[in-house]
């Protein structure tokens, strides 16, 4: 019977529409929408609530700092500017913390290409290419060095396993990876370390291009040759 009964077609039964006086107010609203507006309603209602019971009590001899280090510019509370916060001292300190993790870290670089160097070491010497070309003029041998010195960069691997071969290249790319990070955590380092020594006491200058003996592009001081007690 129960397979008869699902057999017959039954009437779809539609949603009531908005009646035609109102639509004006656009889609008639369902239970689900009023399930949402009312929630949304209530939450708004118990914040308000909350705020008047905080407000109703609330301490009048209550202080803390932010009421006189905080300014309303419209309508909305700005800290005052922190530019002067700390002493030259403490900022001598953070500087020498943060010069401290850079080297820290380029030293750490340098251990793992020095690892990763004496590994690859033997690959290089095993798996060296042994081509002789000959090149008929000048132009031709530039060409032919130029396309070797590409190439030298990861050796030429014939009689090797594919899989390995892989994992070889994989880790002359991250020696080179490890390499530029080096370069530029040592940049950095520099960097922080002139920042530093500028910081300090004593009278210094910063050279003019024709008195720079070593030409280089970045700037160069001199200090006041001062009398050590």
């Amino acid at each position: 019977m129960s397979s008869l009964r699902n057999a017959i077609n039954r009437p779809a039964h539609k949603e009531r529409a908005q009646p035609h006086s109102r639509r004006k107010f656009g889609l008639l609203e369902k239970h689900k929408d009023y399930l949402v507006r009312a929630k949304a309603y209530h939450k708004k209602e118990e914040a308000l609530r909350k705020l008047k019971e905080k407000a109703a009590f609330r301490n009048p001899d209550e202080f803390y700092f932010k009421m006189i280090k905080t300014r309303t510019v419209d309508g909305v509370h700005r800290l005052e500017s922190q530019a002067n916060k700390y002493t030259q001292e403490e900022l001598m300190l953070m500087k020498t913390q943060d010069i401290g993790y850079v080297l820290q870290k380029l030293q750490s670089e340098k251990r793992k290409i020095e690892k990763l160097t004496a590994v690859l070491q033997p690959v290089d010497n095993q798996l060296q290419s042994k081509h002789v070309y000959y090149a008929e003029n000048r132009e031709d041998a530039e060409y032919i060095q130029l396309q070797t010195s590409k190439v030298g960069k990861v050796p030429v691997f014939e009689d090797v396993p594919h899989n390995i071969k892989r994992k070889i290249v994989a880790s002359y790319r991250e020696l080179e990876a490890r390499k530029g990070r080096a370069n530029e955590l040592e940049k950095l380092y520099m960097d922080m370390a002139l920042q530093k020594e500028l910081q300090k006491k004593g009278r210094k200058r910063k050279l003019r291009e024709d008195e720079i003996v070593c030409p280089t592009s970045k700037p160069v001081y001199k200090w006041r040759s001062e009398r050590k007690r």
